[in-house]
């Protein structure tokens, strides 16, 4: 977003816009995690360089849209996971940017399944 005021310009960079979204959609309840993909994760191990896993934007003057590869939890209503994240990311990107989110597009690309809860150990028992 460059916008001019008085002082100058004011531009709001992707990776900003990535990082809000990115973090509105981790708080969403039934959000298991983001999906980066194959070559994503890669050019992460490789790079070292932070990258926003399963977020692509497109960040206009006034306008963003905005696509996110998600992981639900398993036993969700992913049609209500996927609305309320929708909710939440346009919300936090219009209310820290200023611009308008003309559209938040949701591809769930998996389920994770909750790992059973390792039984305590006994104290008694010989280590």
């Amino acid at each position: 977003m460059a916008e001019e005021n008085q002082a100058g310009f004011i531009r709001i960079s992707d990776d900003v816009v990535s990082t809000i979204a990115g973090l509105a959609a981790m708080d969403t309840p039934g959000i298991s995690g983001m999906s980066g993909g194959i070559s994503e994760g890669l050019a992460k191990r490789l790079s070292g360089k932070n990258v926003q896993r399963g977020v692509t934007v497109e960040v206009g003057q006034l306008e963003a849209a905005i696509d996110l590869r998600v992981i639900v939890h398993y036993g969700t209503n992913i049609q209500e996971v996927c609305h309320e994240l929708q909710l939440n990311v346009r919300e936090a990107v219009e209310n820290m940017t200023g611009l308008r989110v003309v559209e938040v597009n949701v591809k769930v690309e998996g389920v994770a399944f909750r790992e059973r809860e390792e039984e305590p150990e006994d104290p008694n028992r010989v280590k």
